[in-house]
């Protein structure tokens, strides 16, 4: 029989991270020292699967245009939380996308879909989506030229994944409201971050340097949602800076990167341990004698290729979303100079420290690239930041009883940044400039080293690469004079053909819950440049808002929210034109204009003065879009074979079991993922044999887990090949196992059956 968990047996399917069980028991007692706080609002969560095409994309953040998508690590998702004072009051939605950041078009739509379901509850002054920075995720997304031309232009599958994976979780979470509170709570991360550009924060004031005992910022800020009626908290927001880079730009496999993992972590530790401390050893172990398993095995062949519904396989997934789930999200902050490969960047062709001010090896930046702390393999140290994030995030939650009080309010604006007049002083007005990225920008970073021939810190372009900019657009000298000392490499501001390359108008957003402040930012503040905007927004509050806010007040930075922008670097750093500063778009006096247009907004909230708007709104630029990306391979199976066949069975171990951390695989004939993305179901599921049922316990939202795809080449003909690749994890129970397989092919004459499964030959596990 194929059917999925029963509700006793997905209660025991796993439990992770048991080191963390004392913190469980803390977390009763937290719950007794809240059981008497009314529910001061209503919230809701919802979550929604946004994996995008998983072969033959683009991914985005590296800017790689050889890094295309051929499988899935584990899925991506949009994750929301909504508080509201009453039915109709006052409210706003929080949206956290495994994404690399979020986009203009993306909101224009999502508010589109919103106004048709749900009137003017949610409008672009009370709705933030926020990117976490993944850099594995599929591109094609944004709308303007410089972020989709490795994408070789804008993908519809991916926008179309992304926007109703928005719309979905909004919903789902409006749905969900119901009374509840909110606890915030705050600690220090140790060691999920370090500065990346740290001779550019030397450049910082040594006296503003020294009120900060570090060059990044440690604090992790959780809110805690807690249902009053079932006293069961639903879901849990965290921000914190750090990189979504764990995963190299060589990487080809779709994944949240550190902070998916983490929410992936922390989802499955809360669902997983609140309904039972046993382990799922408890559950499935039987008493049976390992050759016994082995025989029952041998007898168990692959099933071949058979049809099966389009929503077959979320059958077998292993959550399944009810829309009832914790929801679990970690939320971005100023990120701009904040690596997650934490022992430092190295060169590849020496193993010594690079060059400190210019990240290079003898001059070339391509050999200089960070360490994670799993170093070399990616995958390890996108599980340990995921996991300090995680077991912090634990932390503060089970601790959380400062319950969050008083008035829900916002304050929104669209803004030209490309020419704001900034009052410096008394008698100093600069302004910001035309969009523009530097020479530091094509060299890179540790994270994802540029082109060859640049350096982080180069504040001269030589002139083979002038005369190759102005065949694109020669920059204006009043731009070249704007921009100083940037020495402009691409002057996207000016550049508008076939359509605009950088955005101009830019939204800037302040939520607040109580004395909880959220700071919605179009990209990513460094450390410096983000802790000088909390500060000058709580200063603004606190000598405006007439008692209401104080030294209390908690303010975070949500960080590539609502669209992209690319960089904000401070001032000083701005100076020496590392990457951060290279990438900071409207010139030198970027900062020192988002601090002051924000300061109008805080002022505003802070006195209950309702701003009439700007007259300005970023265009929509759907209508021309280009995409050259080519149509899907693979369109049907080798001679004699049927979708779902196996390739390459189950090679059995020699010593006649799979053991812990082995990895199990196998090859299925398959079509191109891209025919259907499977959106909330699994390419790839683990069975286990319970009696005589096959259980699904694993599936292509684990981490344990691997679903690739490639094109193979058979006498001129392509056809498309699935590997599954299960990593047996140490909590595996011993047993009977299968690899499956679910995809979707194209509909032709010859081969009508559109979605397709199929099963290998069973394995054991001891």
């Amino acid at each position: 029989m194929l059917d999925g968990l029963s509700s006793e047996e997905h209660t025991d399917k796993m439990h992770k991270h048991q080191h963390l069980l004392p913190i469980f028991v803390s977390l009763c007692a937290a719950f007794a020292l809240i059981d008497e706080v009314d529910g001061e609002y209503l919230i809701g969560v919802g979550s929604y699967d946004m994996t995008g095409p998983a072969a033959g994309v683009n991914m985005m953040g590296y800017a790689n245009i050889d890094q295309n998508t051929a499988g899935i690590h584990f899925r991506l998702r949009a994750r929301t939380f909504i508080v509201a004072e009453s039915s109709q009051g006052a409210r706003f939605a929080f949206v956290n996308l495994d994404a690399g950041m979020a986009s203009q078009l993306v909101t224009i739509k999502v508010l589109q879909r919103l106004k048709t379901r749900l009137g003017d509850l949610y409008t672009q002054e009370n709705l933030a989506i926020s990117g976490t920075h993944t850099h594995a995720g599929p591109a094609g997304y944004l709308q303007y030229v410089v972020y989709s031309v490795t994408s070789l232009g804008f993908i519809n599958q991916t926008f179309d994944a992304i926007v109703t994976a928005i719309e979905q979780s909004i919903i789902q979470a409006h749905n969900n409201l119901k009374p509840g509170s909110i606890f915030l709570n705050t600690g220090d991360v140790e060691n999920a971050g370090i500065n990346r550009s740290p001779s550019a924060y030397l450049f910082n004031p040594p006296e503003e340097r020294a009120r900060y005992t570090t060059n990044v910022d440690t604090t992790m800020t959780l809110l805690k949602l807690l249902d009053s009626a079932s006293n069961r908290s639903i879901g849990a927001f965290s921000w914190f800076a750090t990189h979504g880079t764990s995963m190299s730009r060589e990487n080809r496999l779709i994944s949240g990167d550190n902070k998916g993992a983490a929410a992936r972590f922390l989802e499955d530790w809360f669902t997983f341990s609140n309904n039972s401390l046993s382990t799922r050893n408890t559950k499935f172990s039987t008493i049976q004698n390992i050759s016994t398993l082995r025989n029952k095995a041998q007898k168990i062949k692959a099933t071949g290729g058979k049809p099966c519904g389009k929503t077959t396989s979320q059958g077998f997934k292993v959550r399944k979303n009810d829309g009832s789930s914790f929801v679990g999200a970690f939320c971005q902050s100023n990120v701009g100079d904040v690596t997650p490969n934490v022992l430092g960047a190295f060169c590849t062709d020496t193993g010594k420290p690079c060059d400190f001010n210019h990240s290079s090896c003898n001059g070339n930046d391509q050999l200089c690239v960070g360490r994670g702390p799993g170093y070399p393999n990616e995958i390890l140290s996108t599980k340990i930041i995921g996991e300090r994030q995680f077991e912090k995030a634990v932390e503060l939650f089970s601790s959380a009883t400062n319950p969050l009080s008083g008035k829900i309010d916002y304050r929104h604006a669209y803004i030209n940044f490309t020419s704001i007049e900034v009052q410096l002083n008394e008698s100093t007005v600069v302004k910001t400039c035309p969009a523009a990225v530097g020479a530091g920008f094509a060299a890179g970073t540790t994270d994802g080293p540029g082109v060859f021939g640049f350096q982080q810190g180069d504040t001269e372009i030589n002139e083979m690469w002038k005369r190759l900019r102005d065949l694109l657009k020669e920059p204006s000298q009043y731009q070249v004079d704007c921009q100083k000392p940037k020495p402009v490499l691409l002057s996207t501001g000016e550049m508008f053909v076939p359509y605009a390359w950088a955005p101009a108008i830019l939204p800037i957003q302040i939520l607040r819950l109580g004395n909880f402040v959220i700071l919605s930012v179009p990209g990513e503040f460094t450390t410096m440049a983000g802790r000088r905007l909390r500060e000058a927004v709580k200063e603004t509050l606190i000598n405006n808002g007439n008692g209401e806010f104080d030294n209390e007040t908690h303010v975070v930075i949500a960080g590539l929210t609502n669209t992209y922008s690319q960089y904000i670097a401070t001032f000083e750093e701005y100076k020496q034109q590392r990457y951060e500063a290279a990438s900071t778009l409207y010139g030198p006096h970027t900062l020192s204009a988002y601090i002051q247009e924000f300061k109008k907004l805080a002022k505003a909230m802070a006195t209950g003065e309702q701003l009439g708007g700007t007259g300005l709104s970023p265009p929509d630029l759907s209508s021309v879009q280009l995409s050259l990306l080519q149509d899907p391979l693979g369109d049907s199976p080798p001679p004699g074979k049927r979708f779902g066949d196996m390739q390459q069975d189950v090679a059995q171990p020699k010593g006649g079991s799979f053991k812990k951390g082995d990895k199990p695989s196998a090859t299925f004939c398959s079509a191109n993922p891209r025919y259907d993305l499977l959106i909330e179901g699994t390419f790839a599921v683990v069975e286990m044999l319970q009696g005589e049922r096959w259980v699904p316990v694993y599936d292509d939202d684990d981490f344990c887990l691997y679903f690739k795809w490639n094109v193979t080449v058979d006498n001129g003909s392509l056809y498309g090949l699935a590997t599954i690749e299960w990593e047996v994890p140490e909590d595996a129970t011993s047993g009977v196992y299968r690899l499956r397989h679910f995809g979707s092919s194209k509909k032709t004459k010859d081969y009508p059956n559109e979605y397709f499964t199929g099963a290998s030959s069973a394995f054991t596990v001891s």
